[in-house]
C-alpha cells in the first residue's frame, strides 16, 4: 500500500533459475523473516501476460490536464482517510518488508525469498543496527538520532529537518544516511522518516536519564499503539477492526478479550504473506492523490512526478522551502474544509489509480512503467489465488461479477465503468487479488461523500497480519505490558494518542 516508488523496492533483479516447488499449492513458510502464504491450499489464478497489461491500463485514469482547484470539491477524494495515512501505511510498509532478492520478469516461490526487512514494527527502517554498529546515524552521545539540515516553509515547525545525508560533491547524489534507503524515495515519506527521528530524541529528553535500549522500546511501542489503535481503524473500518480486536468494542483489555485472528496462522514464527504484501497491502496506490500542498507558504500545490518542474520525487536533496505542514496531511485541530489550509483527503480505494503511476518515470521504473500491471504481473508471477477464491476460504460470499467493475468510484464514473469480465472472460470469477480488494472497498460506494476503507477480505488480511506480527513478536507491547498506555504527557487533551499527536511530540524536539 503505499505511493508510487513502494513496490519496487520488490521488483530488484535478483538470481535466476528453475523455480522450486512449482507444481506445490501447499506452499508457506513458517520461518521467521521468510515470505509465505496464509492460504496454503488455495490454486493460483490462472492468468496471462495480455489480459493483465490490459486490465492494468483500464485501471489507470486518464490525464488530468486541469486539476480540481482547492476550493472546489473533487469527486475522487476519500471523505474518510486523510492523505498522511496514503504515506504513513508506505512507511510501515518498510518497516515491515524488504525483499532484494525478487524479480518481477520470473515466476517467484515465496519459500525461496527472504524478507530481509524483520517482520515486525520495530522501526529497523529508523534505527538501522544500532549505535554500535551504525554510530552514523546517531550523535555521539549514543542516545540521539542525528537530523538533517533545517527546512523551512511551515511557521508552525520552526525546527523541522530534513533527512541526515553525505555531502554531494556534484557527482554523486546527496544520498540520505537512514536505515531504509526506501524512506528516501519521495519527499513525504521523507519527512515523516524524519519526524520519527526527531520523535526518539523527543522521547530521549522526557524519559528521565534513559538508555538507548529504554529509550528505543518506548519509541517503538508508542509507534504500534499508533498501528494498533490509529492506523488500522482508519484502513479497515471499526467493524472489522472490532472483530479482531473485540476488547475495543467491549472496552474491556487485550487480556479480558484477547484478538480473534483465523486466518493468519504462523505454525512456528512469524512470516510475511504474500497475500498481503503483493496483494491486499497495496491498496494504497489507488490513494494516492496526482498532487499535494505541502505547506502554506507553497503558491501551488507538487506533483508526484514532473518532466517540467519541481516534483515530490526523492533521493535528493530536499529542497529547504519544503518543510511539510502536517496539519494539511492529519486532523491534528480545527480546519477549513476547502481552501489551501484544508487537511486533503487521500483519494478513495477504488479500481483506479492517478494518471502518473500508470506511466512511472525511468529513474522510478523499467518495462512496464505502469504501478497497476506491475502489481498484477507480481501478484501473477507469485502465483495469488484469486480474490474469490480467498473470500470462499473466508467464508464469505465473493462478489458477484456483474458488481466487479474497473474505473473511479465516482457518482459521474460509475455508470459507465466497464465490467472486470468484459476486460476478457478469463476474468470470470477469477479476479486478480490485489483488483479484487480494491473492488470489494469500493462496493462500499453511494455518492461522493461516501467514506470508503477497506471491505471484509482486505480488511481482514491487512488486520489479521499486523495483529499477528505484534502478537508474535516478543519485544512488542502486546507481548510484554499488554496494559501498556502512552505517555500522558504526549497524549491528546481528549486522552488520545494518534499519529498526529506522534508528530506533535516530534516538533518538539
Amino acid at each position: 500500500m503505499s505511493p508510487a516508488t513502494a513496490p519496487l523496492s520488490h521488483t530488484m533483479p535478483g538470481h535466476h533459475g528453475a523455480v522450486r516447488g512449482a507444481d506445490l499449492n501447499r506452499r508457506s513458510s513458517s520461518f521467521e523473516g521468510r515470505f509465505g502464504r496464509m492460504f496454503r491450499t488455495l490454486p493460483a489464478a490462472e492468468f496471462d501476460e495480455k489480459i493483465l497489461l490490459k486490465l492494468g491500463q483500464a485501471m489507470t485514469s486518464a490525464p488530468d490536464d486541469k486539476p480540481t482547484p482547492e476550493t472546489e470539491v473533487d469527486d475522487e477524494e476519500n471523505t474518510g482517510i486523510s492523505a498522511g495515512y496514503t504515506y504513513l501505511g508506505q512507511f510501515i510498509d518498510h518497516d515491515l518488508t524488504f525483499d532484494p532478492a525478487s524479480s518481477l520478469e520470473r515466476q517467484n516461490d515465496p519459500d525461496a525469498l527472504v524478507d530481509f526487512r524483520t517482520p515486525r514494527f520495530d522501526l529497523d527502517s529508523v534505527y538501522g543496527r544500532g549505535p554500535d554498529d551504525q554510530p552514523y546515524l546517531y550523535r555521539t552521545d549514543g542516545l540521539h538520532m542525528l537530523l538533517g539540515a533545517a527546512l523551512k516553509g511551515n511557521d508552525n515547525d520552526p525546527n523541522a529537518r530534513g533527512l541526515p545525508r553525505n555531502k554531494s560533491d556534484g557527482t554523486e547524489p546527496a544520498r540520505a544516511l537512514i536505515g531504509d534507503p526506501r524512506n528516501d524515495e519521495n519527499v513525504i515519506v521523507s519527512q515523516l522518516q524524519a519526524a520519527m527521528l526527531r520523535f526518539h530524541n523527543r522521547v530521549v529528553d522526557t524519559l528521565d536519564s534513559p538508555t538507548f535500549e529504554e529509550a528505543q522500546r518506548m519509541v517503538r511501542w508508542h509507534y504500534q499503539w499508533v498501528v494498533l489503535y490509529d492506523f488500522l481503524p482508519t484502513i479497515i473500518g471499526k467493524d472489522t477492526w472490532h472483530a479482531i480486536l473485540p476488547h475495543t468494542l467491549k472496552g474491556t483489555t487485550v487480556l479480558q478479550d484477547p484478538p480473534q485472528i483465523k486466518f493468519y496462522q504462523p505454525q512456528k514464527d512469524a512470516f510475511m504473506p504474500v497475500e498481503f504484501s503483493v496483494g491486499a497491502y497495496r491498496f494504497g496506490h489507488s490513494m494516492v492523490r496526482p498532487e499535494y500542498r505541502l505547506n502554506l507558504k507553497m503558491k501551488d500545490r507538487l506533483p508526484i512526478f514532473s518532466t517540467t518542474g519541481d516534483s515530490l520525487v526523492g533521493f535528493r536533496q530536499t529542497p529547504d522551502n519544503l518543510a511539510i505542514d502536517w496539519s494539511l496531511f492529519f486532523t491534528m485541530g480545527p480546519a477549513s474544509k476547502s481552501g489551501p489550509n484544508r487537511v486533503q483527503p487521500a483519494y478513495k480505494p477504488d479500481t483506479s489509480v492517478v494518471n502518473p503511476l500508470g506511466n512511472l518515470p525511468p529513474s522510478v521504473a523499467a518495462n512496464p512503467a505502469s504501478l497497476p500491471q506491475r502489481n498484477l504481473l507480481r501478484g501473477w508471477r507469485m502465483g495469488l489465488p484469486s480474490g474469490q477464491a480467498v473470500a470462499a476460504a473466508m467464508g464469505i460470499t465473493p462478489i458477484d461479477d456483474d458488481s466487479l467493475r474497473v474505473g473511479k468510484a465516482t457518482e459521474a464514473d460509475k455508470k459507465t465503468n466497464p465490467k472486470l469480465k468484459d476486460i476478457s472472460p478469463l476474468f470470470e470469477e477469477n479476479a486478480p487479488l490485489w483488483y479484487y480488494v480494491l473492488a470489494e472497498a469500493q462496493q462500499q460506494f453511494v455518492k461522493d461523500e461516501t467514506p470508503i476503507h477497506l471491505g471484509e477480505v482486505g480488511g481482514r488480511i491487512v488486520g489479521e497480519v499486523m495483529v499477528g506480527l505484534l502478537l508474535a513478536d516478543s519485544h512488542s507491547f502486546l507481548r510484554q505490558n499488554p496494559l501498556f498506555k502512552p505517555l500522558d504527557a504526549f497524549k491528546s487533551s481528549g486522552g488520545d494518542f494518534k499519529m498526529a499527536d506522534l508528530l506533535k511530540q516530534a516538533m518538539k524536539a
